[in-house]
């Protein structure tokens, strides 16, 4: 059995078949991680989505902020943006259950000595601590009231506290686990970065490279980044190398850190 993660494929879903032919993909003895964002921008959200619910448990995926933005539009939380391509998604006649599947993905996954998340973590979030934060989301998302809660969420992410409490305590656990990208010494995010790591704001960093993280116990595997690129560390496995701008989508086998590589099919968004 070979687990692979696969950054972000955001409907792109013609690279996804290549990549996973390449890797001699096995639902029936391999696994695969999906560091998140599996809709957006790319031409065949639908596909992806109905492609992972197939797999059942041999597809692991954690929530990425455009999987939250789909959710938002079918909650009526989240305005329609200018490159979304998520109108097949909202039509579909299995619309339902695909959702309801999603809803109920994780946002933060650990399992032995790695952990999943879409973006980051926080400096001082241990492995245990940042899935039990995750849990409290979770809980929300997979509940009878997601779409009233989801609608409560708009405003400023405040910087993580631990006395947070509300939706500023959601946002703030949001913003690292679905957007983080540079923090700065005192683990404040920038949330309007989305560059690469040599123009960073004075002062910040990857999240990643924080001093003595409490999370580094772990390796976390994550996406979203596309200006990064594919980042290998000793805790860190960073695997969005931007397919649905037009350049590669990536995957890693967790075990070797063999790392397979296929150009993008679809057309730049």
């Amino acid at each position: 059995m070979t687990i692979w993660a696969i950054g972000d494929v955001q409907g792109c879903m013609a690279s996804l078949e290549r990549l996973l032919e390449r890797i001699a993909f096995d639902a029936a003895r391999d696994r695969l991680w999906l560091v998140g964002d599996l809709v957006n921008r790319g031409p065949r959200s639908l596909d992806v989505l109905r492609w992972a619910r197939a797999q059942g448990d041999a597809v692991t995926c954690v929530l990425g902020n455009h999987d939250l933005h789909l959710l938002g539009r079918v909650a009526g939380a989240a305005e329609p943006k200018r490159r979304d391509t998520l109108a097949p998604v909202l039509a579909a006649p299995d619309r339902e259950p695909l959702i309801d599947w999603l809803r109920t993905r994780p946002l933060c996954h650990v399992e032995g000595d790695r952990l999943m998340v879409h973006a980051g973590l926080h400096p001082r979030w241990s492995a245990t601590l940042a899935r039990a934060l995750a849990a409290e989301l979770e809980a929300e998302l997979a509940g009878p009231d997601w779409k009233r809660w989801l609608r409560q969420l708009a405003g400023r992410t405040p910087p993580w506290r631990d006395d947070l409490t509300g939706p500023a305590r959601v946002r703030a656990i949001l913003g690292f686990l679905v957007r983080v990208r540079t923090i700065d010494r005192d683990g404040v995010a920038d949330p309007s970065f989305d560059g690469p790591p040599a123009e960073a704001r004075a002062g910040f960093r990857p999240w990643f490279e924080a001093e003595a993280p409490a999370w580094a116990t772990h390796t976390v595997v994550f996406g979203h980044w596309a200006a990064l690129g594919l980042s290998v560390g000793p805790h860190h496995l960073g695997l969005d190398s931007g397919c649905v701008w037009g350049n590669r989508l990536t995957a890693i086998d967790l075990d070797t850190r063999a790392v397979v590589q296929v150009d993008a099919v679809e057309r730049r968004a």
